[in-house]
């Protein structure tokens, strides 16, 4: 069995539908026993190229989500969570048949909703900024509570009071144009047979690259 047959199958299956593929549904696709399949899955999450939950079943594959954490990423006609503000973005460079996204949310402090059609081209207008809470060097200590983390918010008004209100201490905040940059090139491949994730120096030198820097990002 070729486990790269199975994390295929699966990023296959979200890019097209928005949802993760079951055990049995990849048993059936791939003609191989379910238990092969689940020790693929097992393989793959060990990997980092998935995330599961304690029964086996898939999570997260980023940047697609099966769970919603914050954003919605509609399509022509298909809608995907959106992980994180990360991953969101990210969606609209890494799924080349769709000429935009809608992606929306709320802002964490204040509830005001924001929506923005992204797209390959520019970054979208607007003054809100992410705000990522936990460092690069504990991400995937949870990483699902990693990517709840990771926001849209109004302005850093609405970011110093929602820290106020939560008691966390101040993360690392960017604009949307940095968003859309640092979002643009990050998960390219992932459709395709083959991919690697990229190794630390790789990804240091793709941090410095779109602006992002500093002990928060191990650099």
């Amino acid at each position: 069995m070729d486990v790269e047959d199975v994390r295929l199958a699966v990023y296959t299956a979200f890019a097209r539908t928005g949802r993760p593929p079951i055990t049995a549904e990849l048993a059936s696709r791939l003609g191989l026993p379910a238990r092969d399949v689940s020790g693929a899955l097992q393989e793959l999450a060990e990997a980092r190229h998935l995330v599961l939950d304690d029964g086996g079943d898939i999570v997260m594959a980023h940047p697609f989500s099966a769970v919603p954490l914050g954003f919605s990423v509609m399509g022509a006609s298909t809608l995907w969570w959106g992980g994180c503000a990360w991953d969101s973005f990210a969606m609209a460079h890494l799924l080349e048949h769709e000429s935009e996204l809608l992606i929306a949310t709320r802002c964490p402090a204040c509830s005001t909703p924001h929506a923005w059609n992204v797209d390959r081209e520019k970054p979208p207008p607007g003054g809100q900024v992410a705000h990522f809470l936990i460092p690069a060097a504990r991400m995937w200590d949870d990483v699902v509570t990693t990517c709840a983390h990771q926001r849209i918010f109004c302005d850093e008004a609405c970011v110093d009071a929602w820290l106020l209100q939560t008691g966390n201490d101040r993360g690392y905040v960017m604009d949307l144009s940095t968003l859309w940059r640092f979002s643009s090139d990050w998960y390219t491949g992932r459709l395709d047979r083959g991919y690697q994730r990229r190794e630390p120096a790789e990804s240091a030198d793709y941090l410095r690259s779109v602006g992002l820097s500093g002990p928060f990002w191990g650099l």
